[in-house]
């Protein structure tokens, strides 16, 4: 298997060579905006082939570009592109379904981009050099740099640099290819950071060597719940990050309404610590859930804002508000992206699992009703067996035996489904069929040949 992560590399430039990167990745910021409104021009277009035909010529000459920048400059575009183009898509299935009455209008005007950033191609644009150094193409040559980063990144690249092949040796952990690259331009500290794509071996995994199966349902109370089958749960509160996102909301707003150019400044570097305390929050959490030898099961969030619609605007209340706010900031893919490449850097996997009625289904009977949650608070309480018990942890459990289930059908059949298919109805409705049929009690479940489907 294969794992892909991103080392951030400080780059320590001298005056001179700041000079030379500073031209280059605003020369390339201009190229980008060029092919854009060529794009836009042209009938918005989202082939980079196509594209590449129109604009390639200019991007080398106005801009003095590289081939090989010149290239990227077309696939990045025509991605942003292809971006936009699914959201019109998905907009115009939406206004159909009757979801919303809104307009998407990303391509009402061409996309601009404003960030100072460089693609760099392994090893046209950039090599890596011994004592810790990168060679960097730029529009005037190439420079010799020194770098510092995350000590195990570094321990792989010095690897590389004194010469071992990349990829022969299946050991684990071992860097099998080095990918593209982007430099990075952070404002708030002037520094620019070399973001560079690795792709890791990893050890196979065969499912009957995992011993801990576990379900973690995510949220804005506690931020994640995870459970085995064993009844051990962890709850993960959101409590403290809830109120420093508050926080900076109202710092936000402060500053927006200001408006000044010291505010504007002020907003630049607010917006990085949030992220910043966001990304450590989910990294912190997805280390303690990424546990050896696991098979993590975790919800296929994908169309939850149309699942769980919930009141906006004038028709919902302060708390409402900014309960929507709060959902809409945390970055709960994110979080599961983390889960899911440090499991494979443990000897785990994560897998999706359907979400829906994760919090309405009850695990012990296997009854499912919205009036299983009353006022939707954090006490469940099923309708028809009067089982009782904290619904994020419900959620929890209900993901853990779908993930065994998923695990079952693993052993049985040889692949894993990594996201299963459920926008069928006749599909849904069957695997939602074999979901109800699971029970956390073994005692109460109507299938009790095989591998218990049970937590104790």
């Amino acid at each position: 298997m294969t794992q892909v992560i991103t080392a951030k590399l400080k780059l320590n430039l001298d005056a001179e060579q700041k000079a030379l990167v500073s031209r280059t990745a605003l020369a390339y910021r201009e190229a980008l905006n060029h092919a854009s409104a060529v794009a836009f021009d042209n009938g918005k277009i989202s082939n980079g082939a196509k594209l590449q035909k129109v604009v390639y010529g200019e991007l080398r000459g106005l801009f003095g570009l590289g081939s090989q920048m010149a290239c990227s400059v077309t696939r990045q575009v025509t991605a942003t592109y292809k971006g936009l183009w699914t959201k019109v898509k998905q907009n115009a299935a939406a206004i159909k379904a009757g979801h919303t009455k809104k307009r998407y209008k990303g391509l009402d005007k061409a996309p601009k981009y404003a960030s100072r950033t460089v693609t760099l191609n392994y090893p046209r644009d950039y090599s890596f050099k011994p004592e810790r150094t990168v060679s960097i193409n730029t529009l005037d040559g190439r420079i010799k740099v020194s770098y510092d980063g995350y000590d195990k990144h570094l321990e792989l690249i010095a690897n590389c640099t004194a010469g071992a092949p990349l990829g022969e040796t299946p050991r684990p952990h071992c860097l099998k290819k080095i990918g593209e690259a982007e430099i990075v331009y952070q404002r708030s500290s002037k520094t620019y950071y070399l973001m560079v794509s690795m792709e890791l071996e990893t050890a196979d995994i065969n499912p009957l060597s995992i011993t801990r199966v576990s379900g973690v349902d995510v949220g804005m109370r506690y931020l994640a719940v995870e459970t085995d089958l064993h009844n051990k749960a962890k709850f993960y509160s959101g409590k403290a990050a809830r109120h420093k996102a508050n926080r900076y909301f109202k710092a936000r707003k402060t500053l927006q309404r200001k408006g000044t150019r010291s505010a504007k400044r002020r907003l630049i570097a607010l917006s990085g610590r949030e992220r910043r305390f966001i990304a450590d929050v989910n990294h912190q959490i997805s280390k303690e859930i990424a546990k050896p030898n696991s098979l993590i099961g975790l919800e296929n969030l994908t169309g939850i804002r149309d699942r769980t619609k919930s009141k906006s605007g004038k028709q919902a209340s302060k708390k409402q508000r900014r309960a929507n706010r709060n959902k809409a900031l945390w970055s709960f893919a994110e979080l599961h992206g983390y889960i899911d490449y440090k499991a494979n850097l443990n000897g785990s996997l994560a897998t999706k699992v359907p979400a829906h009625y994760t919090s309405q289904s009850c695990p012990k009977c296997g009854h499912t009703s919205k009036a299983n949650r009353p006022n939707k608070g954090l006490l469940f309480r099923c309708e028809c067996c009067n089982h009782e018990l904290h619904s994020d942890l419900i959620g929890a459990r209900n993901i853990a035996m779908r993930t065994l289930l998923v695990r079952q059908d693993w052993t049985s059949a040889g692949t894993l489904s990594m996201c299963p298919d459920v926008s069928g109805d006749e599909t849904k409705a069957e695997i939602l069929q074999r979901f109800s049929e699971l029970r956390w009690s073994l005692d109460a479940s109507p299938h009790c040949s095989g591998t218990p489907l049970s937590g104790g």
